[in-house]
């Protein structure tokens, strides 16, 4: 697969960022199919590794905050504990093939188990140590680039915190909108970062402000890059057939 090709793959499915938790960027394996046939199976398991990578990156941030700010705490541990048992299952074949086989009895299941086990021939490639630590070190320094955004944004209002406390506060929010798994954490990150400003003597006014346009700077400008991407994808390559589904 050519590397602008790739390019074009990635940045098309920024379109689905508003689903919940972003799952909704598998189109993003439907997309690679229609251009190299590699089953969804085999590819889908990026996304989830996207994600995880998403959300231990975010969580390192926001346990950073929590120990300093005191705030917090416990919705980041809890999570936290969650994605380190995820990443232990899938990384250890004698304890995730042995759960596999078992729901292979189930009829409904069982005639999908092949797709099942190689997507999780995938997933095992690619949380081991280190593709995934370099994933997360990639996506910390993405992530990274969004809080200063935040922090940015908070300045020009005169509102200095500090970047750890905009980090923070991007960081914490945005976990709480995923695990809601509301399309785009619409409605709690908006709420959780308005709350936190407020609850720093920020008049609510100027609180909802800067949460307007940290979320249209980052949510709602990738949403618009993936429509005209995957526009100019069509353009290329044609409209995604249904097989391809």
């Amino acid at each position: 697969m050519k590397k602008i090709d790739s390019l074009s793959t990635f940045m098309s499915g920024l379109i689905m960022s508003v689903t919940p938790a972003k799952l909704g960027e598998v189109l993003k394996s439907v997309l690679v199919k229609e251009i190299t046939g590699e089953p969804i199976s085999k590819t889908a398991p990026i996304i989830l590794a996207e994600r995880i990578t998403d959300f231990l990156s975010l969580l390192i941030i926001a346990i950073a905050g929590a120990i300093v700010f005191d705030y917090g705490g416990d919705v980041t541990i809890v999570v936290a504990a969650f994605f380190i048992f995820l990443i232990f299952i899938i990384s250890n074949k004698k304890i995730a093939l042995p759960i596999i086989n078992f729901f292979e009895k189930i009829p409904l299941i069982k005639r999908y188990i092949h797709n099942i086990h190689s997507a999780y021939e995938s997933s095992y490639q690619l949380l081991k140590l280190k593709p995934l630590v370099l994933m997360t070190v990639l996506s910390l320094l993405s992530w990274g680039f969004e809080c200063f955004g935040y922090y940015l944004i908070l300045m020009n209002f005169n509102l200095d915190f500090g970047l750890l406390w905009a980090s923070f506060s991007y960081s914490f929010s945005t976990i709480v909108g995923a695990i809601s798994m509301l399309p785009g954490g619409l409605g709690l990150t908006e709420g959780s970062l308005t709350f936190l400003l407020v609850q720093k003597k920020v008049p609510v006014d100027i609180s909802v402000a800067t949460t307007f346009i940290i979320r249209v700077v980052t949510l709602w400008f990738a949403v618009l890059v993936g429509i005209i991407s995957l526009s100019f994808y069509q353009r290329k390559f044609g409209q995604i057939k249904n097989n391809s589904i």
